[in-house]
């Protein structure tokens, strides 16, 4: 099982946004160059993430986005659902349809690990990812990024 690019990127992004929220609004350059991902596709991203109200723009000279709520409040299940994206381990995408309109013989089995990584992502918030990143949740510096990614890779 592997979380495509999609939802990682989208989790990157807004702990990137987190990470900066107290310090105005951070651009979608800045997060392109300082996670390396394409600014077209941080756009699709900020799209969705925006209708469901996880981020808000501010548009002109000295615009971009701040987060939609307090990083306490968003999980990491939300960011991945307003993407579009989930991991789902039944064979029918939960419909209980996997052997002709009947459910398969592991079908509870998949389905409730299905479950379980849901919980599991729901349980944990922006806020969490923070204090869990920099040890103690105080806020960085875009100066101090590349310090922060090399603490996170050791």
């Amino acid at each position: 099982m592997r979380l495509s690019t999609k939802g990682r990127y989208a989790v990157t992004a807004m702990l990137d946004l987190a990470l900066h929220s107290g310090k105005g609004p951070v651009t979608l350059a800045d997060i392109s160059v300082d996670q390396g991902i394409s600014l077209s596709y941080l756009e699709q991203l900020f799209a969705a993430l925006r209708s469901k109200q996880l981020v808000r723009g501010v548009r002109g000279p000295g615009g971009g986005y701040y987060l939609g709520k307090p990083s306490d409040e968003i999980s990491i299940a939300d960011i991945i659902c307003a993407v579009d994206e989930w991991v789902e381990f039944t064979h029918c995408n939960g419909r209980e349809d996997c052997r002709g309109g009947n459910p398969c013989l592991t079908h509870t089995l998949w389905d409730q690990l299905s479950n379980e990584v849901f919980s599991f992502l729901d349980a944990i918030s922006l806020a969490d990812l923070v204090r869990r990143g920099l040890g103690d949740g105080a806020e960085v510096d875009r100066a101090d990024q590349p310090a922060l990614d090399k603490k996170q890779a050791a």
